[in-house]
């Protein structure tokens, strides 16, 4: 299905990319079902870096999935991720407030490895993957603490980071990369399948990966969730054009149940913290698409940090932004 085949299902809201041509975008069926009809749900801006564009986001009538149609190509999506993207920053970009940067970094892998425990018992026999894995910070906490095997996907190649030296690297597609067959004890994918251009593949391929018995855990922004209630087209997990879908609980246990995984637990909350979700959804109403100072903004973030302490861990129980699912690979 082309752009402009889609484009009449979705009047009132356009693609306005002064600097890219069409056939920078593609149109998609239903990432989920795939079905073919869908309506106009919302149109998002790139808040947080402030490129210029409205990029649309169906869903669909069929399953109800939230999904970007039309999106950029990949290979034109990719340039995203090479420059000026959060989760790849070195730490040095942050001068002063490095030793903070790292400290939450180091606390949001301590969360991850707390769910991941919840479940999965981790130690020197057992191998770990994770999908979207970065600058690899989480599986260096992993090693170092559970003496487990650990093995990195990610869509850029990252592989120079300090962080992954001596483990076992793959940069693309996860879909498309040859990390074995039921080979692992448990695969984790953080804030990957929102920006995943074939999510249902991809969970297949996690899916043959793992070892009967095996574990998979997933984090996504919850479409169903009080900030989106909140900041509506100015909500953050819209994140456009980098997130291909958007979530709700239903649709994240279907697509998940769909590749063959029985769900285990549910939670209405992630290891990423949501005051991020808070703070960039204020912030982006503020600024209306002119994008975030990363430089500038951090001083602010961790000063609004420290001022909520308190309030912060009833954000959770709330249902403010985060759901994961834990699932299960059948013996």
């Amino acid at each position: 299905m082309s752009a402009s085949a889609l484009a009449p299902s979705i009047a009132g809201a356009t693609i306005d990319i002064d600097s890219l041509e069409p056939a920078a975008f593609e149109g998609v069926s239903c990432l989920d079902c795939g079905g073919r009809r869908a309506t106009f749900f919302l149109a998002g801006e790139d808040d947080l870096t402030g490129t210029p564009g409205r990029f649309v986001f169906v869903q669909c009538l069929d399953c109800g999935l939230v999904y970007q149609s039309p999106r950029l190509t990949l290979d034109r999506i990719t340039r995203y991720y090479e420059t000026d993207y959060i989760a790849h920053q070195p730490t040095a970009r942050w001068g002063a407030l490095a030793p903070l940067f790292r400290y939450a970094m180091s606390t949001l892998d301590r969360a991850k490895l707390r769910i991941v425990r919840r479940h999965a018992v981790l130690d020197d026999s057992s191998t770990l993957l994770d999908v979207g894995c970065g600058a690899g910070t989480f599986l260096d906490r992993v090693r170092s603490e559970t003496g487990a095997q650990v093995v990195g996907v990610d869509l850029v190649d990252l592989s120079q980071r300090p962080e992954l030296s001596g483990i076992e690297f793959h940069h693309g597609p996860f879909a498309e990369q040859a990390v074995g067959r039921e080979r692992f004890d448990a695969v984790t994918m953080w804030h990957v399948l929102e920006h995943d251009y074939d999510p249902r593949r991809s969970l297949r391929r996690a899916f043959e990966s793992l070892k009967p018995g095996g574990w998979l855990f997933v984090e996504v922004p919850r479409l169903d969730s009080l900030s989106f209630r909140l900041f509506k087209t100015r909500w953050p997990g819209i994140q456009a054009p980098q997130h291909t879908a958007l979530y709700d609980r239903k649709r994240l246990l279907g697509i998940t149940r769909g590749a063959g995984f029985e769900v285990v637990e549910h939670l209405p909350y992630g290891a990423f913290p949501p005051y991020f979700y808070l703070f960039c959804g204020v912030a982006f109403q503020v600024l209306r698409g002119r994008g975030l100072n990363l430089d500038r903004a951090i001083y602010a973030y961790f000063a609004g940090q420290l001022l909520l302490l308190p309030l912060l861990p009833f954000l959770n129980r709330m249902n403010f932004a985060m759901q994961t699912v834990i699932c299960r690979r059948p013996e």
